[in-house]
C-alpha cells in the first residue's frame, strides 16, 4: 500500500524529550519504518518548523519525510497551531493529488482536521490516531489545559467522519464510544517497541547508590515526577534518575527542572535525584537496564511507550493505573499498578522490587515475554495494515503473525 502518514507537529526526525516531542514522534517513526520493512510505501507529512529544513528527507529506514509550509518556519507550541491547519491542508492536498496514495493516516487531532480537509473529494480514506483526547486532557488538567477551546468539538467530528479510528488502548476506545464514535469504526492497535534495541542483555549505565529507580518523559507536571521524588524520600539507599527535557547543560534554565530540583531539596533527597536531561536514543537501553525498577506514574497517559521499553529490557515497571498503562502492564505479573499522585502507595509497591531479587527477576522475565508476544513493531504494523484494509474496503490479510513475532 501507498500510505500518507500525517503528523503535523510531531516529526519523526525530531529529538525526543522536548516539550512537544515524545511518544507520538517515536510512534510515527517506528510504525513508518515497520511498514516499509513489510513492503509498503510510506511518506510522512509534517510541518516545517525551521528555515533550513529540506523539502524532503529519505530516511535510512526507507520512508520519506516531506516538510509542509504552514505558519512560521520555527518552533511553535502545538496548541497554537490550529490557525495554520488550513494552509497545511491546502499544501497537503497538493501532494495527495500528485501521488497515488491509498490511505491517509493522521496522527493527533489537528492532523486529522488537516487530513480530512485535504482528502475531501479525492476519494481517499482517512484513518485517525488521536494519541491523546481533549476530553481526557480537560478532565485531568482543568483550567491548566492549554488546548484550543474548539478541540473537543473537532475531535468528535473527526472521529465520526474518519473511515477508521485506531485507538491505542481499550480505555481510549471506551472514551471514543462516549464521544459518539461508532463502535464498529474503532480498532485498537497499541504502540510497539524495538525488540532488537531494547534487550535484557547489554551494557548498563553506572549508578552511584545501591538501588536505582528510573523514570522517563517530557518534563511536564502531568508526568508525575514530583510523586516519584516524594516516594524516594521513603526509600533509603535508593537513587532516582529522571530522563527527559532539554540537553543536560540547559536544564538550569528550564522551569520544570528547577521545580523538581527544589522539590527534591525540600524533601531532603536532593543528593539522590539526578536530572539526566535528554538521553540519546541509543543510550536509553543502558539507562533502563541500570534500574531495579522503572516508574511511570502520570496523571493520565494515552499509551506510554517507556514501560514497554523497560519490560523489553527485563526490568519490572511500577505504573499508575491510568489509560494505556492498564493494558500493557499486567498487575502482579509484569509490574505493579498504583494510584496516580500517591507517593506512599508508590513507595510501598517499589520496596519489595528493590529488596527481593527473585521477585524482581520474575517480573522482569514476564515483562520481556509479554512484549515479545504482543508489542513488536512488525506486529503493530501488521495490525495497522488490517485497519487500513478495512477502511478502503479491501479483503483483510490472513493473520500470519505468530506468537512471539
Amino acid at each position: 500500500m501507498r500510505i500518507a502518514m500525517v503528523s503535523e507537529h510531531a516529526s519523526p526526525l525530531a529529538a525526543l524529550g522536548e516539550v512537544d516531542a515524545g511518544g507520538q514522534n517515536l510512534h510515527v517513526a517506528e510504525l513508518s519504518a515497520a511498514l516499509c520493512r513489510n513492503g509498503h510505501e510510506v511518506t510522512v507529512f509534517t510541518r516545517r518548523d525551521a528555515t533550513d529544513l529540506p523539502a524532503e528527507v529519505v530516511t535510512p529506514q526507507g520512508y520519506r519525510v516531506v516538510h509542509i509550509d504552514a505558519g512560521p518556519a520555527r518552533s511553535v507550541p502545538k496548541d497554537d497551531l490550529l490557525p495554520h491547519m488550513g494552509k497545511f491542508a491546502t499544501n497537503l492536498r497538493g501532494h495527495l493529488r500528485a501521488s497515488s496514495t491509498d490511505v491517509v493516516h493522521a496522527h493527533f487531532w489537528m492532523s486529522g482536521l488537516a487530513s480530512l480537509l485535504a482528502a475531501r473529494d479525492l476519494d481517499l480514506p482517512v484513518v485517525q490516531t488521536f494519541h491523546a483526547l481533549g476530553t481526557v486532557k480537560r478532565r485531568y488538567q482543568g483550567s491548566a489545559d492549554t488546548s484550543p477551546p474548539e478541540r473537543i468539538t473537532i475531535e468528535r467530528m473527526i472521529g465520526q467522519q474518519a473511515a477508521k479510528v485506531v485507538a491505542t488502548c481499550t480505555d481510549e476506545r471506551y472514551e471514543l464510544i462516549r464521544m459518539g464514535v461508532p463502535r464498529s469504526q474503532i480498532a485498537v492497535v497499541p504502540c510497539g517497541v524495538d525488540l532488537d534495541q531494547f534487550t535484557p542483555t547489554g551494557r548498563k549505565a553506572k549508578r552511584r547508590h545501591k538501588r536505582r529507580i528510573v523514570t522517563v518523559g517530557r518534563l511536564v507536571p502531568r508526568k508525575g515526577f514530583e510523586t516519584v521524588i516524594a516516594a524516594l524520600a521513603l526509600l533509603p539507599q535508593t537513587e532516582l534518575v529522571i530522563a527527559g527535557g532539554p540537553e543536560k547543560n540547559k536544564l538550569a534554565d528550564y522551569p520544570e527542572a528547577q521545580a523538581l530540583q527544589a522539590k527534591a531539596q525540600q524533601l531532603g533527597v536532593g543528593d539522590r535525584v539526578q536530572l539526566a536531561g535528554q538521553v540519546a536514543r541509543q543510550k536509553m537501553p543502558q539507562l533502563l537496564r541500570s534500574a531495579d525498577a522503572v516508574v511511570c506514574v502520570p496523571w493520565y497517559e494515552p499509551f506510554g511507550i517507556v514501560p514497554l521499553e523497560a519490560m523489553a529490557c527485563g526490568v519490572p515497571v511500577v505504573a499508575a493505573a491510568v489509560g494505556g498503562l492498564t493494558d500493557t502492564i499486567v498487575d502482579g505479573v509484569t509490574g505493579i499498578h498504583v494510584p496516580a499522585r500517591n507517593p506512599i502507595a508508590l513507595a510501598n509497591a517499589l520496596m519489595p522490587l528493590l529488596e527481593d531479587n527473585v521477585l524482581n527477576e520474575t517480573f522482569g522475565m514476564a515483562g520481556r515475554d509479554r512484549v515479545v508476544a504482543r508489542y513488536s513493531w512488525d506486529r503493530i504494523a501488521w495490525d495497522t495494515v488490517r485497519a487500513y484494509e478495512s477502511s478502503v474496503g479491501l479483503p483483510q490479510s490472513v493473520d500470519l503473525v505468530k506468537e512471539g513475532s
